[in-house]
């Protein structure tokens, strides 16, 4: 009775896929010693734990976790990836799908997680598929993976690079990740006022989503708001470069006069004449 249990509850529907930094280095890893430079690619097992609709995939190679599914470097569906997916029900009653893109063209996390529905045909006579359904993917670590990621890091990362530069790199990114997104919205969306792609009602109601969490510009008390917060902010900013400016050119002048100081002093100092040989 407890394994019909367990069964039933690992078999709900996933509703968010969390991949570690240890399961993309290990891909990577399996990708350039099998398939680097070829058009092949790799496909392994992914570990982890299922919980309340959320799979933790931990790791990718033989361990003591449970097999919560298998990955591909893609980068993306393949036709018989549906095949390989039905072999993985028999070690785990719904498996996910963990496209890792080792080599990624555009800005944003490398991974997209899919897991298997049973497509219902509105027609009685046609039989049923299965069907991959995209489910939200992210990249989390536990503490020691941190400390690991940290370190592998360190040699790459430019100390010559201040924080606040490397803050502004990243809103960068995002915000050039977050165009490349609404632009592909935008380009579902002109195929499907073409006819070129069927109406996805569930699509539409998460754009709907998207705009109802929106705030409204137009009204005053908001845009004041947010220009009294940028101002503070870009306040404390200002006034952090200026005292990091006046430190490091009094630093400079204590630096100056300790020189001078010092050459003073060596400059003061009695003259050494040497003894006259055999005196």
């Amino acid at each position: 009775m407890d394994v019909i249990k367990t069964q039933q509850i690992s078999a709900r529907p996933i509703e968010k896929v969390i991949v570690h930094p240890l399961v993309l280095l290990s891909i990577v890893d399996n990708y350039n010693r099998v398939a680097w430079d070829t058009r092949k690619r790799v496909i392994g097992v992914l570990l982890g734990s299922s919980s309340k609709g959320t799979v933790d995939v931990t790791n990718s190679y033989a361990a003591k976790e449970h097999v919560v599914g298998w990955y591909s470097t893609g980068p993306k569906l393949r036709e018989n990836d549906l095949d390989i997916h039905v072999l993985f029900h028999d070690y785990v009653p719904n498996p996910v799908l963990v496209i890792i893109d080792v080599q990624p063209k555009e800005l944003g996390i490398p991974t997209k997680a899919y897991y298997a529905v049973e497509e219902v045909k509105e027609n009685a006579t046609q039989k049923s598929q299965k069907v991959f359904v995209h489910v939200p993917s992210e990249i989390a670590a536990h503490e020691v993976e941190e400390i690991g990621v940290e370190h592998l890091l360190r040699d790459v990362k430019d100390t010559t690079i201040s924080t606040l530069a490397t803050e502004v790199t990243g809103k960068l990114a995002a915000l050039k990740g977050l165009d490349a997104r609404l632009r592909e919205i935008r380009a579902y969306l002109d195929l499907v006022v073409d006819g070129k792609l069927p109406l996805n009602h569930e699509i539409l109601y998460h754009l709907q989503d998207v705009f109802n969490l929106i705030p409204n510009l137009n009204v005053a008390e908001l845009i004041k708001s947010f220009a009294v917060k940028t101002n503070d902010m870009m306040l404390v900013i200002y006034l952090s470069s200026l005292i990091r400016s006046v430190i490091a050119l009094h630093n400079l002048i204590n630096n100056k006069m300790l020189n001078k100081e010092h050459e003073k002093a060596e400059d003061a100092k009695p003259a050494t004449i040497p003894a006259a040989a055999g005196s």
